[in-house]
């Protein structure tokens, strides 16, 4: 037995150079990446055999929040109610790794915010290039020999070296006060398998999150204002184009392309036929990854009245979308205040 064996590991087959992300995770998608938490879950639950579609019903609850689209994430009691996994907030006050071999010693996995900027995988956007906040999830960890496997973006990678260190804030990177990240372990249960009934559960959690959608069509509301709001884009760095875009269009387009497939995963499992809404969701995609071109354009241009009209097919494909989920699936009773 070699000594890597030895060392704490939440799935212990797998290898990130011979990782195979989930389909979510696919280049031929509109948005091959979501956003980091998500896309951290979606190969865990992929990494346990679970399947990840099953989680994303949530998303039809999406709202414009007047600056941005909500920062979509699965809710932790989904997470327990559809594959049993329990998920807290990990108190912090000794090293971070030292939580986190901890932790993966107890067969746990460790959710931890850290800087994109030491995160290999990123290459060509942050890696040493900018500092960013984003989440990963702990696979294999090697303090000794300073490395370490880890999920984020599009599937699982490893990192070593002055990364570790930089992570870690250990050696050259250590700090005076050292910064403590948020971070959460979640305890799976001892069987990685798929629940009986999981589509029917899944079925009854999207009606619950219908009934907790938008008054009103949100895309509409983020069609009227954004002319006004690229004008003002285009006033700023350039670099502030790329944050607004990807909490706008992005999170809007992404988040209903993965519902697109939680409707796929529903029909799949029996639990109804949702052709006609997975197509919409899809429509809604498609239009904010061609919006999403336009805004760049616009921005080059400084012609910005274009922009809303552009958004018209994805504002009635929300329409069609909620009114087939209200004939097929039904409002539950709102949960009270």
């Amino acid at each position: 037995m070699d000594a890597t064996s030895k060392l704490p590991k939440l799935f212990p087959g797998l290898d990130p150079a011979t990782y195979p992300r989930h389909g979510l995770h696919a280049p031929e998608r509109d948005w091959p990446e979501t956003n980091c938490y998500l896309d951290v879950w979606i190969e865990l639950l992929h990494a346990a055999g679970l399947p990840p579609e099953a989680c994303l019903g949530y998303s039809v609850t999406q709202d414009f929040e007047g600056d941005q689209f909500t920062f979509f994430k699965v809710p932790l009691e989904d997470l327990e109610t559809l594959y049993g996994i329990r998920v807290t907030e990990l108190a912090i006050y000794d090293r971070v790794e030292n939580h986190v071999a901890e932790q993966l010693g107890r067969g746990r996995a460790t959710l931890v915010e850290v800087d994109s900027f030491f995160l290999p995988d990123t290459q060509g956007t942050s890696y040493r290039e900018d500092h960013g906040k984003t989440t990963i999830a702990v696979n294999r960890l090697d303090v000794e020999g300073r490395s370490m496997d880890y999920f984020h973006g599009l599937g699982l990678h490893r990192l070593q070296g002055d990364d570790f260190d930089g992570i870690f804030q250990r050696a050259a990177h250590q700090r005076d006060f050292a910064f403590l990240p948020y971070t959460e372990f979640a305890k799976f249960p001892e069987r990685h398998a798929n629940q009986p009934g999981l589509g029917e559960t899944a079925l009854a959690l999207l009606s619950r999150h219908l009934a907790r959608r938008p008054a009103a069509n949100p895309v509409c509301a983020f069609a009227e204002v954004l002319p006004g709001k690229v004008a003002a884009v285009a006033e700023r760095e350039f670099g502030f184009f790329h944050l607004f875009a990807f909490n706008t269009a992005r999170q809007l387009g992404a988040n209903f392309e993965l519902f697109s497939s939680h409707l796929a995963w529903l029909s799949a499992e029996g639990a109804g036929d949702f052709t006609a809404e997975q197509r919409a969701a899809k429509a809604i995609s498609e239009c904010c990854k061609a919006v999403q071109f336009q805004l760049a354009r616009a921005v080059a241009r400084r012609k910005f009245d274009t922009l809303g009209p552009a958004l018209q097919p994805a504002v009635e494909a929300w329409d069609a979308l909620m009114a087939g989920l209200d004939a097929k699936v039904g409002k539950a009773a709102a949960p009270a205040a």
